[in-house]
């Protein structure tokens, strides 16, 4: 699980002292965090205190989802985090969230090649900034065939 940095400061706390394999949220008496008691107990009444009753923690898992993909993780990223078996688990959930990933693609690509923004491609300019973009077109010695596929023999 990938941990953001803004919280490894606040979990240094739960975990100073700790053996590697022990638990690092636990019930009140020590053992498995279990969720309808934590809810029940716990998270119930602090989603409520926030004006967010009724919010779950399955809730919290699909919003780690959504801003992991709107900062730019991939599909596979998004699947280890999540622990799906399959990045097709994944997209059947969240394929929604991935929707602005072909604009994306269009915009690196061209900023790679022109070192513009895609938008440039959008304006009046179009013209000369897809010649940036063509590559050189190769010179052949003879003539093209029929097919278009190898050069022509003279004479034939």
């Amino acid at each position: 699980m990938p941990v953001p940095r803004f919280l490894v400061d606040p979990l240094k706390g739960q975990i100073t002292g700790r053996d590697r394999d022990e638990l690092v949220f636990t019930s009140p008496e020590g053992g498995v965090l279990r969720n309808n008691n934590f809810r029940r107990r716990a998270f119930d009444r602090a989603a409520e205190s926030v004006g967010l009753k009724g919010l779950t923690p399955h809730e919290l898992r699909h919003t780690a989802a959504s801003l992991a993909v709107a900062e730019g993780a991939n599909v596979k990223a998004v699947q280890r985090m999540l622990g799906h078996a399959s990045a097709a688990i994944t997209l059947d959930v969240y394929a929604d969230l991935f929707e602005d990933d072909l604009d994306q693609v269009a915009d690196r690509l061209d900023q790679a090649v022109t070192g513009r923004s895609a938008d440039y491609l959008r304006t009046d300019h179009a013209g000369p900034a897809f010649d940036a973009v063509r590559p050189p077109a190769k010179r052949q010695a003879g003539r093209v065939g029929r097919a278009g596929l190898e050069p022509a023999t003279e004479g034939l």
